[in-house]
């Protein structure tokens, strides 16, 4: 944590695990073709992280899979309903607000195949459920200059605390 909080760089992270006749710890499975988990928070700026995401793609030839994930509404009094109709208009809502996030890097990468998902719930489980067959997820955390503790941030936090695949984990702002 210390060093994802005092550095600027990207920093890769991969789970290593004992295995095979020698004993010693191996990258826990075969990631370096499978496709590629990036989070976008589309409420801040995250080009560092779409760049870094965008081009480990087309190096790696694979898909990549951008994922937004949104809270669901606060309800209002009690017994209030929550409507299909309201989940139904806040996601495409968001859908098209992650479209126009994309929009540019589509443009640079033409090459790259992604798909963008935009499901309803905590956007670090969604994270690490979206991720579990990936080579890699990417997520992003804000540059804090505070000196007391290693902020990291709640989702970037939990991603590396719950991924089994690598995660890269990228400052920006």
């Amino acid at each position: 944590m210390a060093v994802l909080h005092s550095t600027e760089r990207p920093v890769v992270l991969v789970v290593l695990v004992p295995s095979g006749e020698d004993g010693l710890p191996h990258p826990a499975g075969e990631h370096a073709r499978r496709d590629v988990v990036v989070g976008v928070a589309i409420s801040r700026p995250c080009d560092a992280v779409l760049a870094f995401a965008f081009a480990e793609v087309a190096r790696r030839s694979c898909r990549l899979h951008v994922l937004h994930a949104w809270p669901p509404p606060v309800l209002v009094g009690y017994g209030a309903a929550y409507g299909p109709r309201v989940h139904a208009e806040i996601n495409e809502n968001v859908t098209a607000d992650l479209a126009d996030v994309l929009r540019p890097w589509r443009d640079r990468f033409p090459a790259v195949d992604v798909t963008a998902r935009t499901p309803m719930g905590h956007a670090a489980q969604k994270l690490v459920d979206c991720g579990a067959e990936a080579g890699l997820i990417v997520v992003g955390r804000r540059i804090r200059h505070s000196s007391f503790g290693a902020h990291i941030g709640s989702t970037a936090h939990a991603v590396v605390h719950l991924a089994v695949p690598p995660v890269a984990v990228i400052a920006y702002g």
